[in-house]
């Protein structure tokens, strides 16, 4: 027999990024989980919209739904030391304070109760959806996976590839093991059952400073070989990162661009996190390769040595796939409505810095980065991201009047 949810209220969603659509008597229908109703007048209901005597959730007076928020860049062992070290240096902030906490998750005990605490933090925020980088610690990761599972949080979970340039105490003893590891999770994680195919695998190259040539090939391979498989990593994060990188690949001259396509690491299922720092060159690439970006507006200013406020105008007059993350850890919140505040200030200082050349983002903009374009750059846009009938129901009830209602 059918499962049937009908709500009746305030319905909110962006059709488009200029779109953001207020309804205020929405009828929607939910059928085995696919939106199969949406009307925007109770006249408009036909008769037959659904079976008789069926319950109507109608929303009371400061009730509305939402696009459940789409967090596209996450570090989850990081949630306990949000923000911890603001105003360091991208790599200074990593050794003293980001590694030592990562390194507490080689204790599966401790993951758990960790990782129980993050992921339903996130879903009482309204994140139903989230990229995690986790540790490079693989039981750590098949923890964390099992929890979204648990939780019904819509989640990518990468075991963090770092086998260089790292603490003792964090760094990977080889390539050859942490490629045979990631391939551990990857199972792990397509085995989850019942199969609702919420939780999916991501190769994540912490950066390609933590990564040897070897790493760096090997997990190029794995995503050449499967065009279902996402790939996360930082991107032109902070001119500190961007001069250790040149550095160790100096034949790049460089282009993080050519850096990551060259190890087949760069398509459509691309998640590349931050791009502050962007040639024109560099933007002309992820535009061919349709690769995403997670803008993440908190960390951008507040960690990494700078004001570092990414061109995100530009990405969208390009057509570049753009949705918002929380870094959280690097952010120091893991809201995503602070990110939403954040990203229109920081647009407004690009404004200022390109002397009016990059607009301001508007608020239908920003929440449209939240939602849609998050899905868009998640590759989930056919599922998720407003009420377009056809597409699973991935929702969040919000009220006012009390402290929250997470559907």
């Amino acid at each position: 027999m059918a499962s049937v949810m009908i709500f009746r209220g305030v319905v909110i969603h962006s059709l488009d990024l200029e779109t953001l659509e207020f309804i205020d008597n929405a009828t929607l229908v939910i059928t085995n989980g696919h939106i199969t109703g949406f009307w925007k007048t109770v006249e408009d209901v036909p008769e037959d919209a659904f079976p008789p005597n069926s319950k109507i959730h109608n929303l009371s007076y400061g009730e509305f739904l939402i696009p459940g928020f789409v967090d596209t860049h996450n570090h989850a062992p990081q949630w306990p030391m949000r923000g911890l070290g603001q105003g360091l240096h991208i790599l200074d902030w990593l050794n003293k304070v980001t590694f030592p906490v990562e390194a507490r998750f080689s204790d599966p005990i401790y993951a758990k109760r960790m990782y129980e605490d993050t992921v339903q933090d996130f879903l009482r925020q309204g994140i139903t959806t989230a990229s995690y980088y986790g540790s490079r610690h693989a039981e750590a990761t098949r923890i964390l996976a099992d929890i979204c599972h648990a939780r019904g949080q819509r989640a990518f979970v990468g075991k963090c590839n770092m086998d260089r340039n790292a603490p003792d105490y964090i760094c990977e003893e080889s390539a050859a093991i942490s490629l045979q590891e990631t391939k551990e999770c990857i199972v792990h994680i397509r085995g989850l059952e019942p199969k609702d195919e919420l939780v999916k695998p991501v190769v994540t190259p912490r950066f390609a400073i933590c990564c040897t040539d070897e790493l760096l090939r090997g997990l190029g391979d794995m995503v050449q070989a499967d065009d279902t498989l996402t790939m996360q990593t930082h991107f032109n994060e902070a001119q500190q990162e961007i001069d250790a990188t040149t550095e160790l690949f100096p034949g790049f001259k460089g282009s993080e661009a050519d850096l990551y396509e060259s190890y087949g690491l760069l398509n459509r299922r691309s998640i590349l996190a931050h791009c502050t720092i962007m040639s024109d060159y560099e933007k002309e690439r992820l535009e061919a390769l349709k690769c995403g970006i997670a803008h993440c507006p908190i960390a951008n200013m507040t960690v990494g040595g700078g004001f570092m406020v990414a061109p995100i105008r530009d990405f969208l007059r390009r057509g570049i796939k753009v949705g918002l993350g929380t870094d959280s850890g690097g952010g120091w919140a893991s809201s995503m409505l602070a990110v939403i505040r954040q990203a229109m200030i920081a647009s407004n200082a690009r404004e200022v810095l390109s002397e009016g050349k990059d607009k301001a983002l508007s608020l239908e903009e920003a929440f449209y980065l939240s939602t849609l374009g998050g899905a868009n750059v998640l590759c989930l846009e056919k599922q998720i991201g407003n009420f377009e009938v056809g597409k699973e129901f991935d929702a969040t009830w919000v009220t006012t009047t009390t402290v929250y209602n997470q559907l």
